[in-house]
This record gives structure tokens, sequence and C-alpha cells, in this order.
């Protein structure tokens, strides 16, 4: 007898890949193959560098692998060639946009060449970058890139024994120049130098007449680069005959900490700084808001440098000096840097990239 309701027909071909999954389930280049109607070795070229299947197979096979909904096995790749198509990349922030541009121009230099970007973010925290390197490593990445000079002692081996095995290392966000000589472990260093940043800071606000300076380090007890522009800043006005106070700025988000420091800050005696400069614009732009607030004239009792330029810091009134830094173009120059060492066997090559300190309102002159 027949069945009354038979089930709906199936609305389109269904691969035959479904009987050769077996226990796995998983969709092989074989279903693709298959579904498409050429070999396997076709499908697996045009995932290499599709501009080399001729454009109906090439759209058979992109059809094909839009309905078998394919994933390319990358550990089974990596069994059979030895070689992993990721690059690693631990930054200490996510959520920054500074970091987050970096990581752009990363990932779009290394994607036209058929790498891609796998992102730790370590909050600051060596002991979590050595725990995240080990991670990582299991990968098997292509290469390495850590940001900053300093590491735990065990992230400095695993970042060692990874160069020995010819994997490249690259360093960013820093270039500690002659002082890589003191190193234990020497490695690519992409990015600037903090001790010139901070030396420059200092010396514009004291070119623009203030002989009495603070400076407002970050609240992050592990952001050394950070703390390494304050020292520099610290020694540069000192050496310019300037007073000079250095203050951290609380825990928690920075645009309040700026406006908590604002009261250290804020004129009413002798010893009281006439200029600051601060560690991060984020800070520098939550003291010109509070200064605002209070009706404190910026800069005629109290002139403000920040450091990294966001866009926040050119709308404000008056508009933040920052010291503006290539941030994107660090993430591209490593990607350049990591492929001509992944594919042409060329030396990774230590960079110092420019920077630029934009002198703006909030630090003019009276």
């Amino acid at each position: 007898m027949s069945d009354p309701n038979p089930p709906p027909a199936a609305a389109g071909p269904v691969p035959p890949s479904r009987q050769a999954r077996r226990g796995h389930g998983r969709i092989t280049l074989q279903d693709v193959a298959e579904v498409a109607g050429v070999t396997s070795i076709t499908v697996s070229r045009y995932l290499r560098d599709p501009a080399v299947v001729a454009a109906d197979t090439a759209a058979r096979v992109r059809d094909a692998l839009a309905q078998t909904g394919y994933v390319p096995n990358k550990q089974a790749g990596l069994l059979a060639s030895g070689r992993s198509n990721i690059v690693a990349a631990l930054l200490p922030n996510l959520s920054n946009s500074i970091f987050a541009e970096t990581a752009q121009g990363l990932s779009d230099g290394l994607q036209a060449a058929g790498f891609e970007l796998l992102i730790a973010s370590t909050g600051y925290s060596l002991e979590r970058e050595e725990h995240q390197l080990r991670a990582l490593l299991g990968w098997h990445p292509a290469a390495l890139v850590v940001t900053g000079r300093r590491h735990a002692g065990g992230a400095l081996q695993l970042l060692a024994a990874a160069q020995a095995a010819a994997m490249p290392v690259i360093e960013i966000w820093d270039h500690a120049g002659a002082e890589r000589g003191q190193r234990r472990y020497r490695h690519t260093q992409i990015g600037f130098n903090h001790h010139e940043v901070g030396r420059a800071m200092a010396a514009h606000l004291m070119q623009a007449g203030h002989r009495r300076l603070a400076y407002v380090d970050s609240g992050v007890a592990e952001d050394y680069r950070a703390h390494e522009r304050g020292l520099a800043f610290a020694d540069a006005a000192r050496a310019g005959g300037a007073q000079v106070t250095v203050l951290t700025a609380p825990a928690g988000d920075a645009f309040d900490a700026g406006r908590q420091v604002l009261g250290e800050l804020a004129p009413g005696g002798a010893r009281r700084p006439t200029a600051a400069a601060f560690a991060n614009d984020h800070l520098a732009c939550g003291a010109l808001l509070e200064a605002a607030r209070r009706g404190l004239p910026v800069p005629a009792q109290l002139a403000l440098l920040g450091f990294g330029d966001f866009s926040i810091s050119r709308q404000l009134s008056p508009a933040l000096s920052s010291v503006q830094l290539p941030r994107y173009e660090i993430g591209r120059e490593t990607a350049r840097s990591l492929l001509d060492a992944l594919r042409l066997g060329k030396p990774a090559v230590s960079v110092a990239l420019p920077w630029t300190l934009a002198a703006r309102a909030s630090t003019a002159p009276a």
C-alpha cells in the first residue's frame, strides 16, 4: 500500500559524498570535485589560486564549494607539507584602536599572499603572553609576531627556540636601537624608539616656555613602553632645567582616569605644573574634558600633550597636541618583512618607522 503522504522530493542534487563521508561526517575535497564534475586536483588548484583555473570551471567549483559547505582541513595540509599558512600575533589589547590598526595592516599584507593571521590578546601581561606563546606554537605557525621587546624568561626561551628552528620572529611597536646589544635574545624589531618620543615630548613643552612639567603615566603596570617614555620625558626635562613630576593614572577607564588626574594638575600652588604630557590620548582627552568642565583654560593655565593622535583628539576644543604614530604601517611593514622571509628566504630586517609630534592649540605658546 502506498504512503498517502510521501516525503517531499529533494530541492536539488544531493552531493554523492554523503555516503563517502561515512563516520566522520566531514565534506571532503573529493565530494566537492564530484558535485562540480571536475577532478580533486582541479579543486585543490582552485583553492590555492583561483586565477589559474578556467573561468567556467572556476564557477562550477565555486558553486560546489557553496553547495557542500566544504572547509579545507588545514591541519591535514600541515601534516602533509610540514608548513603552516598561519602567522601568530600577540597584541596587548584589541579594544584599543592603536593595536587594532596594526592588526589590520598585518592582515591586509598577509592575506593577499595566502597567509592568515591568528591573534591573541595578552592584556599587557607577560605571564599570559608566555602561556599564549606555548599554545600558539602548538599550531605550528609559519611566523611569530610579538609586541615590544620585554618578555618573561620562559617566553624568551620560546622565542629563541622558534627562531633557531628557522621560524621568523618579529617584535613590533618597538625599536630599541643601541639598546639591542644589551639583550640576551635578539629579534627583528619594527616600530619606533619610545625613549626618543619621550624626550621629544618634553622638548616640545619646554620650547613652548614651560618649566614646571608633569608626565601622567599609564595605570597598567606592564605597559613598559609608556613607562619608558615617562622616564625619558623626566630625564630630558631635568636636563633642560625644568621641574618635573611623574604621576600614575588610576586603573580603569582611561577617560575617567584622566579626569581624576586633572585634580592633581590644576593650578593652585607654586610647584603645580604648567604643562603635562600623558601616556596616551585617552588620558589626555579625559583631562581636557575635565578642564573644560571646571572652567580651567587650556593652554593658558595648563598645556596638555597626548600620545597616539586618536581621531577624537582633533575634534575637541582646543584640539589636543599629540604624537602621531605609524599604527597601520607597523602592521604592513611587518607583513612585508615576514613574506620576504617566508617566500624568498630573506632575513627579516629591523625597521625604525617615522612618527610626528603634531602641535595643536592645547600646547600653543601664550
